[in-house]
């Protein structure tokens, strides 16, 4: 795709062992063929769209769609960013970001997967770190907020890592039943004083306006 039509096919985050894009169609099918290897153990169910709970075939496809549909969808005053995770030149996950009215609230939401074969190795917060990098020192967020069932162990411990403090409960529906989920929110002023790791953000001058930001950082109108 040429950048010039789409700018966000320039962005990329760095950090030490990741890169972070915006998926070609290779990166997509690689990513689609992970989640259909599986996510999670069967037995528990941490999204709140229960998206795994189909056959593998069928949740290859919905990634597929999701991503498809997230850059159909995209406008200034509602985007989400769905980058692949790439680990020594392989497909590893997916980081997404999230926001409507950004240009006005400057607040973003986030949400992730690894594939199995690469949980447990720190990828999970190094990822989460690179997009927070993004809306923080990128593109002038004050708050970043990140949702998870009290049983999705991993996803706490990387909120609780990055500084996130707890901000109430939710109560949803999984898989026909009542659960809760703990709801996290970090602002700009910890975000600032927490040890971060390096990443390094390229591209984005020009992707500014798509997501609601005049080259100045102002809201564009």
């Amino acid at each position: 795709m040429d950048t010039d039509l789409w700018p966000l096919t320039a962005l990329r985050l760095r950090t030490p062992r990741l890169e972070l894009r915006l998926p070609s169609d290779h990166d997509l099918a690689d990513l689609a063929r992970l989640a259909a290897a599986g996510v999670h153990d069967p037995q528990v169910q941490p999204f709140g769209v229960a998206w795994t709970d189909v056959p593998p075939a069928d949740r290859a496809r919905s990634v597929l769609q999701h991503h498809w549909h997230t850059l159909a969808a995209w406008t200034p005053e509602h985007w989400g960013l769905q980058l692949v995770v790439v680990h020594d030149g392989v497909v590893v996950g997916t980081q997404g970001m999230s926001a409507h009215d950004f240009g006005v609230l400057r607040e973003v939401g986030t949400g992730s997967w690894l594939g199995q074969a690469y949980q447990r190795r720190g990828f999970g917060t190094e990822m989460r770190a690179a997009v927070l990098q993004l809306a923080f020192a990128g593109l002038g967020a004050r708050s970043a907020i990140s949702t998870a069932f009290i049983d999705n162990a991993a996803s706490l411990a990387v909120s609780r890592k990055l500084g996130y403090a707890d901000d109430g409960i939710e109560r949803r529906v999984r898989r026909g039943q009542p659960a809760t989920a703990r709801r996290f929110r970090l602002d700009r002023r910890t975000w600032e004083a927490t040890p971060r790791t390096p990443v390094n953000i390229e591209g984005l001058e020009s992707c500014l306006l798509m997501f609601g930001l005049t080259p100045d950082g102002a809201a564009s109108e």
